[in-house]
């Protein structure tokens, strides 16, 4: 073989491996922007409330919309650790109510710390219950956690009598009012517990075995992880979470109300669902949560400020809903069935 002919073989082969990476590279690329649907959402949103509202981007209004999305972004995170292992909690709601209104009722309030611990305590309670039922007798989380759902909305509602609940410490809405370098206390609750969440999940064992159930329960248990008490945990923390906003609600309102945290439970699944978290468990982001927590606070955010009928912004929740949906599938492989 001559050696121009070898040099005519190098350079075909070099030209072929070239084609190949710019192959996969696109094939990289094109994923990965099928991954940040959500983000791309978020941001044709804040361009198109920018452009609609004068009002959207002044200073007032960007601190109501941490305010508001703050609580909903915690509890959504509650959601997400459950959805990951392929259960739901949909007491979260109940969760947080109860836990607000006892937290600002036992003791008169007259604690902010005795408040807190109220809050997260029985947050973590209820939770326990629900992962208990669900780990060990093995029945459906939908089922166990829609009974929470209304014994938690019960004793509410038994509690309070129907009239919002007051604290009495001077101090108690100092940490739901407060801002830190122009920022609200309480978006910087909610950054720095999405940061932990994180790390949690992706940097920790713990983390490791809540994805591994969330994939194949039946290859996790044979792989020796704790299935059970693995199970019991994420549904303690997801209370924990659910108490501690509850308390954050209260503070922020100033009082207890016999309605807070109802349908948290459907806006923080919503957020799982459109931050791209996969509800049969084993697939998700804590960031993706997070962005579906903001879209969803700007979306309601904007309808207030264009003033749309509060009926139709569930409609336009369930829209976008669907859409995130049908984003979420693109490129999916559908799984061929027998006929």
């Amino acid at each position: 073989m001559s050696e121009r002919t070898v040099q005519v073989a190098e350079v075909g082969s070099v030209g072929a491996d070239g084609g190949e990476r710019v192959g996969a590279l696109a094939g990289r690329g094109l994923g990965w922007l099928r991954h940040q649907y959500p983000l791309l959402i978020l941001l044709v949103l804040l361009v198109f409330a920018s452009l609609t509202s004068d009002a959207f981007l002044t200073g007032r209004n960007l601190e109501n919309l941490v305010l508001q999305t703050s609580v909903a972004g915690i509890v959504a995170l509650a959601q997400f650790i459950v959805v990951v292992t392929g259960g739901i909690d949909i007491s979260v709601g109940s969760v947080l109510g109860l836990s607000c209104v006892l937290c600002a009722g036992l003791f008169s309030g007259s604690s902010v710390l005795v408040a807190v611990l109220v809050a997260v305590v029985v947050g973590a309670a209820l939770g326990a219950v629900n992962g208990t039922l669900i780990a060990f007798r093995g029945l459906e989380p939908f089922i166990v956690t829609l009974g929470m759902l209304a014994l938690g909305r019960g004793l509410v509602y038994a509690y309070t009598e129907g009239v919002p609940v007051r604290p009495t410490a001077p101090s108690f809405p100092a940490v739901g009012t407060a801002t830190f370098a122009g920022v609200p206390v309480l978006g910087w609750i909610w950054v720095l517990l999405a940061v932990g969440m994180a790390f949690l999940l992706r940097r920790t064992v713990f983390g490791r075995r809540v994805f591994a159930i969330g994939s194949r329960r039946e290859a996790a248990l044979a792989a020796g992880i704790p299935v059970r008490a693995t199970l019991v945990t994420v549904y303690c923390l997801a209370g924990l979470l659910a108490g501690l906003g509850g308390f954050l609600l209260a503070s922020r309102v100033g009082a207890a109300t016999p309605t807070a945290g109802t349908n948290f439970e459907l806006d923080a699944i919503a957020a799982v669902v459109i931050g791209g978290t996969r509800l049969r468990g084993g697939q998700g982001r804590v960031f993706g949560a997070v962005v579906g927590t903001v879209i969803f606070g700007v979306i309601t955010n904007l309808l207030v400020l264009l003033n749309v009928s509060t009926f139709l912004q569930d409609a336009f929740r369930g829209a976008l809903i669907l859409i995130a949906v049908a984003l979420a599938t693109l490129g999916r492989r559908q799984p061929k069935h027998a006929h």
